[in-house]
């Protein structure tokens, strides 16, 4: 009997292994699931935090870019104030002179016909002489551009070559048929 309880211990004992050895080989399957889970979220969360550096990167592109539009945007009302300014100085001017010219014109007129001699033309008809002769020879010059001109060539090339890190996209580009930016 003693054999007896000896081989029914071992066979219980054996019982147990195996059923330990189940549980154990479940919990290694888990385990080799969850381990390959927390692998592929690890490489999810580095993707994840790439693309958030891409798009911060990107985001302070678009705040330069901002800043510059509005730095532009600062020199263009600068000259657009100067450029009136210097227009009501030129009315001013203009009026000043004119006030000058016409008493003048009309005395030496008057000097003229005592004298029998015909009256001086008219400002306008100088003015279209004038003009016609500018533009003849305007022909014949090299085009220079305006000062004003010129920084708005200068911006639209600031603009033009801008582009974000890491965008794979081109600058801004002017609409068609316009010389502004958008």
């Amino acid at each position: 009997m003693a054999d007896e309880q000896e081989i029914m211990c071992k066979l219980e004992n054996i019982l147990e292994i195996r059923n330990k050895t189940i549980q154990m080989q479940k919990i290694k399957s888990r385990l080799k699931m969850e381990f390959e889970a927390l692998e592929s979220e690890e490489k999810h969360l580095k993707e994840y935090k790439q693309e958030m550096d891409l798009l911060l990167q990107e985001k302070m592109a678009h705040v330069e870019e901002l800043r510059l539009i509005h730095a532009d945007i600062n020199v263009m009302e600068s000259t657009i104030k100067q450029s009136e300014n210097d227009l009501n100085k030129l009315l001013e001017t203009t009026r000043r002179l004119h006030d000058e010219y016409k008493p003048l014109k009309e005395h030496v007129d008057a000097l003229r016909m005592t004298l029998g001699l015909h009256r001086l033309p008219n400002l306008n008809e100088e003015e279209e002489k004038l003009s016609l002769e500018s533009r003849r020879q305007s022909g014949r010059r090299s085009h220079m551009s305006p000062p004003s001109q010129n920084l708005l060539l200068q911006l639209q090339q600031r603009r033009s070559s801008f582009r974000c890190p890491g965008s794979k996209t081109p600058g801004r580009q002017p609409p068609s048929g316009s010389s502004r930016h958008p």
